[in-house]
């Protein structure tokens, strides 16, 4: 796959042109941090940051979404039907994605395009959408996305990686979307061939730049119950307050609550989403709650991302190494320390390493 060189010119000029084709998102500067949003005319993506603070989860995957609308009007022909809204407006394109960010798509892509269930919505979304890359040339510190199935300089979930070298940038096509994407931006000048050897050390200087790490080779092979009725969870809940923001920054949690709102005589059905970290997440109609103590939930949360996806679909963790989880959580619970934990878990000696790099 060739290797094209943009200079400032035309990065800029390539950008506003594919907005006539395309709704383009990116990251960009709000407040303190930046934020993945549409870019208006004239407004670039801003490839200097190091990282969002949200994944771009949410333009595939919407916070809020309407599903349908609906009348209860007696008197009109439609009443009580409901009539599904359009929420693919046009082709889009997501610049600077992250590898680690982009990995999340296919992982998530196995939940919501599976044999069982199919969700159009997500479905229809995540195909009309390129998505454009940005290598990352040095790391979080809680980064361990080179232990969690990607790299800096990830490939999979992206149609063009981008990577900075200095002043210059440098794209390449991954795939046919992506090709189209830098035709359509009329980037066209093919970098010098020894441009290669210059990205193979930025690459490597990247992955030596991670310096966490998370063992799970492990974790396939004790049961569930092992795991289960493993005694750390109480302790590592201890200082949990279940806000849940650990979920909402995370690029690969999925759940979502389904609900009707009624106006006078017109209403939506519309998804949010919802997080295992919630009280209410599991409450039942009649009053039961399974996971009534936040140790329970806290339990929820690690078991699905490192155990109950792992036996089902056998393609590693629900986790890319983003760090999202360590940097924002308000009272330091670390998603590395509790994997370790799982994975050194020996259920008959009742004992567990708590060690993590």
């Amino acid at each position: 796959m060739k290797l094209i060189k943009i200079d400032q010119q035309s990065w800029a000029a390539g950008i506003e042109k594919v907005k006539s084709d395309y709704r383009v998102f990116g990251p960009v500067k709000e407040k303190n941090d930046h934020e993945f949003k549409l870019l208006e005319q004239n407004e670039m993506p801003d490839v200097n940051c190091q990282n969002t603070r949200l994944s771009p989860k949410s333009i595939i995957y919407p916070q809020s979404q309407v599903m349908f609308t609906y009348s209860l009007d007696e008197s009109k022909d439609d009443c009580r039907i409901m009539k599904e809204v359009e929420n693919v407006k046009s082709p889009m394109a997501i610049i600077g994605v992250r590898p680690c960010d982009a990995l999340a798509f296919p992982i998530v892509r196995r939940n919501f395009d599976s044999p069982e269930y199919q969700d159009t919505y997500w479905i229809k979304a995540y195909e009309a959408t390129t998505f454009v890359g940005l290598a990352c040339n040095s790391a979080c510190g809680t980064c361990f996305c080179t232990s969690a199935g990607t790299g800096p300089f990830g490939e999979e979930g992206l149609d063009v990686l981008m990577i900075a070298d200095g002043d210059d940038l440098y794209a390449k096509s991954i795939t046919a979307k992506g090709e189209s994407f830098i035709q359509a931006a009329g980037w066209t000048t093919e970098a010098e061939s020894a441009v290669d050897s210059k990205i193979d050390e930025l690459k490597t200087a990247a992955e030596s730049s991670i310096n966490s790490s998370v063992a799970t080779d492990k974790i396939k092979n004790k049961t569930i119950l092992e795991l289960y009725d493993a005694p750390f969870w109480e302790e590592e809940a201890f200082a949990c307050i279940n806000c849940g923001t650990c979920t909402y920054v995370c690029p690969t949690c999925w759940c979502f609550d389904v609900q009707d709102e009624t106006h006078g005589k017109s209403g939506i059905r519309m998804r949010n989403w919802d997080s295992c970290m919630f009280p209410l997440f599991t409450h039942h109609a009649s009053g039961h709650n399974p996971r009534n103590v936040k140790y329970e939930r806290l339990r929820q949360r690690f078991m699905h991302k490192l155990k109950y996806y792992v036996d089902k679909y056998d393609n590693g963790i629900q986790c890319v190494g983003c760090g999202r989880c360590i940097r924002l959580c308000p009272v330091n619970i670390d998603i590395r320390k509790i994997c370790y934990k799982m994975n050194s878990f020996d259920a008959e000696s009742c004992v567990c390493e708590a060690t993590s790099s």
